[in-house]
C-alpha cells in the first residue's frame, strides 16, 4: 500500500473515531493530530490564534486613532483584513443593520470598515452640512463599485465617476448643453405632452365594476381602481424618454394612453440597476472576490443594463450616423439639422475645432445616466404622497381646493401654476422628507484625510448622509413618523409664512434629502421638482382619490429590502374635470 493510500485510510479512520495510534501521518496534520496529547495541543494552538486575531483587530482599530490625534467616529471594531464584512454579510437589508447600529450607538456619525474602506455614515443635519458645504471640495469624488461600473459604461458619465477629467468634461457639456433653463423651458412641450397623456392613460383605467357599462365613457366616468405606481412610473419614464428619444414608446405602446411590453421591461430594468448602484457588494470592498459573485449582484446587473442598452443603443447608433455622417469624425452637412431632443444636443456638442466632443461610448453612458436620475425619484415621492393624504383625506382636501382656487376645473395644471401651489408642493417636500427614495445618498469619497465634527476621516473614506436618519431625525422634526405637509409652511419660529413665499422642493439645510447638493448634487434639481409636482397635481385635479372597495385604509407598510410601499399602491380613482379634458391629448 502506498504512504498516500496510508495516509488516506488513517484519516478517514480518525474522521469515525477509531484508535488514532496506528495512523500513518506525515507532515502539520500527523504532528497535530497524530495522538491525544497532540490533539490537544492543537486546539491550544488555535485558541492562542484566536485570541491573537482578537488582539490583532483591537490594534487595528485603535493604529488609527492615536492618543495625539482625533479619533475615528465610534462604531463596531473591525476584524483584521475583511473589517466588518462578516457582519454586513450577515445582517440582511445591509443598510437596515447600519442605520440599527446607529440607534445601538447613539450616533450621528459612525464609522464601519469594510475591508479597508472606511463607511461613514452620518444622520445629522450639522455634520452632513461639513461634509458638503465646508469641506464640499475634499468630499467631491464617488467610489468605484461593481454597480457604477457597468451602469457608467466605465465611469464615463457625470454622476458617478470618480473626481478627475472625465468627470469635468462631463460636468462642463452637462451643465452648459444638457440642464440649464432655457433647455428646460425648450423642452417644455414634451413634458406637458406625457402630462396630459398621465390623464387619459388613468381615465382609461377607470372601468364601472357594471359589466354592461365596462369599457364605455360612462364605466370610466364612475371611477375604478388603478394600480398607481404602474401610472407614476411609466409617467416618469414617459417624460424622460421623450426628453431623450423625442419618443413615448420603444414599441407600439398601449391604446389606452399605458406602456407596451417594452415600456414595462426598461423601467423595470432601470429600477434594477438604481438597486445595485451601491449595495454594499462585498467585491466593492475587496475586489479579488469579484469573481466569485458572493452577493449574486453581478449577475443580476449585467442582465438589467443589457436590457436596457437594448433599447437605447440602436437609436443612438442610427442618431449619430444621421447627425455625423457615416464613417465620419466632423458632421455632415448632409445631415445637420436642429437638435429635437436631448440626444440631438448630445451629439451635436462640438469642441473649439468644430468636432464632435463625445464619443458615442460617452454619449451612450450620459443619456442612461440621465434617465437613471429622473426615473425613480418623482414616482416614489408621488406614490407615497398620494397613499398619506388618502389616509388623511383632510390633507388631501386642502391639495386639491388648492389647485381649484389656483386652476379651476376647466383647464389642467400647467408648469407656469407652480409658485401658487404651495401646499401641494409641500406635500410633495413632506413625501420627500418622511419617505426617501434610497436609505442614503450617493456615497462621497474623500481625497485626503480630515477631521469632521472632531472625528478623524481617513483619506478614501466613503461617506453615507443617511436619507432616512436625516429626514426622520427627532431632534430636526416635531412627530417626524407623521406625514404634516404644514410643516413646510411655517419659518423656524413657528410663524405661517407669506401666502407670496413659495416653497421649494430642495433642502439647502439638508434637514432631509429630496435632491442633492453640493459640488456632486443633482443637477437636475429643477427638473425633478418639475416632473414631481406636475404628477402629483395632475393626479389630485384629475380625479377624486380613495380607499379601494372593501378596505378601511391604505397599508403604509415600508418594504423590508428597500423604502418603496411594500405592496404597491391601488387607489380608487373617479374622474372630477369635464370629459373632454381626458381626451384632448395625442398619442405618440
Amino acid at each position: 500500500m502506498t504512504a498516500k493510500t496510508n495516509a488516506t485510510s488513517s484519516l478517514l479512520a480518525l474522521r469515525w473515531g477509531t484508535d488514532a495510534a496506528d495512523a500513518a501521518f506525515t507532515g502539520l496534520s500527523g504532528i497535530l493530530f497524530g495522538s491525544t496529547t497532540l490533539s490537544t495541543t492543537a486546539l491550544l494552538l488555535l485558541a492562542s490564534l484566536f485570541f491573537l486575531l482578537l488582539q490583532l483587530r483591537s490594534e487595528t482599530h485603535k493604529k488609527f486613532s492615536p492618543a495625539a490625534a482625533p479619533p475615528l467616529p465610534p462604531g463596531p471594531l473591525p476584524w483584521p483584513i475583511v473589517g466588518n464584512l462578516p457582519e454586513l454579510f450577515i445582517n440582511k437589508p445591509s443598510f437596515r443593520w447600519i442605520l440599527g447600529l446607529m440607534k445601538e450607538l447613539n450616533a450621528n456619525i459612525a464609522c464601519i470598515r469594510l475591508g479597508n474602506v472606511h463607511i461613514i455614515p452620518v444622520n445629522c443635519p450639522e455634520i452632513a452640512r461639513e461634509f458638503l458645504k465646508k469641506q464640499d471640495a475634499l468630499f467631491a469624488s464617488r467610489p468605484i463599485t461593481m454597480g457604477t461600473q457597468y451602469s457608467s459604461r466605465g465611469f464615463l458619465s457625470i454622476a458617478v465617476a470618480p473626481w478627475g477629467d472625465q468627470w469635468k468634461k462631463m460636468r462642463r457639456v452637462v451643465a452648459s448643453e444638457v440642464i440649464t433653463p432655457a433647455r428646460l423651458r425648450w423642452l417644455l412641450d414634451k413634458r406637458v405632452e406625457e402630462a396630459d397623456n398621465l390623464i387619459r392613460y388613468i381615465f382609461n383605467q377607470c372601468n364601472s365594476s357594471n359589466s354592461k357599462l365596462n369599457g364605455t365613457m360612462a364605466a370610466r366616468a364612475a371611477g375604478g381602481v388603478v394600480d398607481v405606481r404602474v401610472a407614476v412610473r411609466q409617467y416618469s419614464g414617459n417624460v424622460i424618454r421623450k426628453m431623450m428619444f423625442n419618443k413615448r414608446y420603444f414599441g407600439q405602446g398601449s391604446p389606452d394612453g399605458g406602456p407596451g411590453a417594452e415600456e414595462i421591461e426598461h423601467v423595470d430594468a432601470l429600477f434594477t440597476v438604481l438597486s445595485l448602484l451601491y449595495a454594499f457588494c462585498v467585491s466593492d470592498y475587496m475586489p479579488c472576490l469579484r469573481w466569485l459573485d458572493l452577493n449574486g449582484h453581478e449577475k443580476i446587473m449585467k442582465k438589467a443594463i443589457r436590457i436596457v442598452n437594448k433599447y437605447h443603443d440602436p437609436i443612438i447608433d442610427d442618431r449619430i450616423k444621421k447627425w455625423r455622417g457615416c464613417g465620419k469624425d466632423v458632421f455632415s452637412s448632409a445631415t445637420k439639422k436642429e437638435p429635437q431632443d436631448l440626444l440631438d444636443v448630445l451629439i451635436s456638442a462640438k469642441d473649439t475645432d468644430g468636432k464632435p466632443l463625445l464619443s458615442s461610448e460617452e454619449i451612450k453612458a450620459q443619456t442612461a445616466d440621465l434617465i437613471y436620475a429622473a426615473v425613480d425619484n418623482p414616482s416614489n415621492a408621488v406614490e407615497w404622497a398620494l397613499a398619506e393624504m388618502i389616509n388623511q383625506p383632510e390633507i388631501l382636501r386642502k391639495a386639491v381646493e388648492e389647485i381649484d382656487s389656483v386652476v379651476g376645473n376647466l383647464r389642467l395644471v400647467q408648469e407656469s401654476d407652480f409658485p401658487r401651489l404651495n401646499y401641494v408642493k409641500a406635500c410633495a417636500r413632506e413625501a420627500f422628507r418622511l419617505h426617501p427614495i434610497a436609505p442614503f445618498n450617493l456615497p462621497h469619497v474623500s481625497n485626503a484625510d480630515s477631521t469632521v465634527a472632531g472625528y478623524f476621516i481617513p483619506k478614501g473614506s466613503h461617506v453615507l448622509l443617511s436619507r432616512i436618519g436625516l429626514g426622520r431625525n427627532p431632534k430636526v422634526w416635531d412627530e417626524p413618523l407623521r406625514f404634516k405637509p404644514e410643516r413646510h409652511l411655517q419659518l423656524d419660529n413657528g410663524r405661517a409664512e407669506a401666502t407670496a413665499a413659495e416653497v421649494e422642493l430642495v433642502e439647502p439645510d439638508l434637514r432631509f434629502i429630496s435632491f442633492s447638493t453640493g459640488r456632486r448634487g443633482c443637477m437636475g434639481a429643477a427638473l425633478g421638482s418639475a416632473m414631481t409636482v406636475m404628477l402629483l397635481a395632475r393626479l389630485l385635479q384629475g380625479f377624486s382619490w380613495q380607499v379601494p372597495p372593501g378596505l378601511s385604509q391604505i397599508d403604509l407598510s415600508e418594504s423590508t429590502n428597500d423604502l418603496f410601499l411594500a405592496k404597491p399602491l391601488r387607489a380608487f380613482a373617479k374622474p372630477r374635470l369635464p370629459m373632454h379634458l381626458y381626451t384632448q391629448t395625442t398619442n405618440n
